[in-house]
């Protein structure tokens, strides 16, 4: 499989076409932003350990009937997968307080909520994605009712499987950021990554954050916070 042209270039990946106008190549970069691109910076390493675990996690998805984009891994930073329509939405799931949903709320980062809660934020980078619910979304028809039933049941099964199988690896799933896409049929599928970058991992019986917060936050040892997920998740 070769990479042709450059399709597009985000903060943390290029995309690129192939000979097969079904299938993309994703190349993941070392490259750090947060607050919508307002902190830049470098994670040396990053792009290949988000590759890797997004690629190791996806895999486990597909296992329990989460259909996704995923293909087949290239090299360690570099991935096949199916080409997909994303639906502008940003859908982000939450089993404790932390971040924005803490400071919107006042609730001290790190309270267990009653129940997991879901929310939609439109993909707009110039409007801050905005949070919007399910009228909004029905009526800027972002997506259908049908499509919003079905990526939000995806996204609460996500939440189950991921949940467990960290658990077993003292890694606390606090929140974190799915997008889906659809395939030229109209499939919905799981697309986008799950990685540091996207979700809040904290160590389930020190606390620590094992995620981007750590380069939000100038916390300190970005890398090796990184680097203890790939270790936690696939033993190295």
């Amino acid at each position: 499989m070769e990479k042709t042209n450059l399709l597009y270039e985000g903060k943390a990946k290029k995309v690129y076409e192939t000979s097969d106008p079904a299938l993309l190549i994703v190349d993941y970069k070392d490259d750090a932003t947060a607050f919508n691109g307002l902190k830049k910076g470098t994670i040396a390493g990053k792009g290949e350990i988000n590759n890797r675990v997004t690629n190791h996690l996806m895999k486990l998805l597909e296992q329990n009937g989460v259909p996704t984009h995923f293909v087949e891994e290239l090299s360690p930073r570099e991935t096949v997968v199916k080409r997909v329509s994303i639906v502008p939405l940003e859908v982000i799931v939450r089993n404790i307080a932390a971040g924005s949903l803490a400071k919107r709320l006042g609730l001290p980062e790190g309270t267990k909520l009653k129940k997991t809660v879901l929310e939609f934020c439109y993909k707009d980078d110039e409007l801050g994605d905005p949070m919007v619910n399910e009228y909004h979304i029905l009526a800027m028809e972002y997506a259908t009712k049908e499509e919003l039933d079905l990526i939000s049941g995806y996204a609460l099964k996500v939440n189950d499987v991921l949940s467990t199988y960290l658990k077993d690896l003292n890694i606390e799933l606090i929140d974190f950021k799915l997008e889906f896409g659809r395939l030229a049929d109209g499939t919905i599928v799981l697309a986008d990554e799950i990685s540091p970058d996207t979700c809040r991992f904290w160590d389930s019986v020190t606390g620590e954050k094992l995620d981007k917060d750590r380069f939000r936050r100038d916390l300190g040892h970005v890398e090796d916070a990184y680097h203890e997920i790939l270790r936690r998740l696939m033993g190295e």
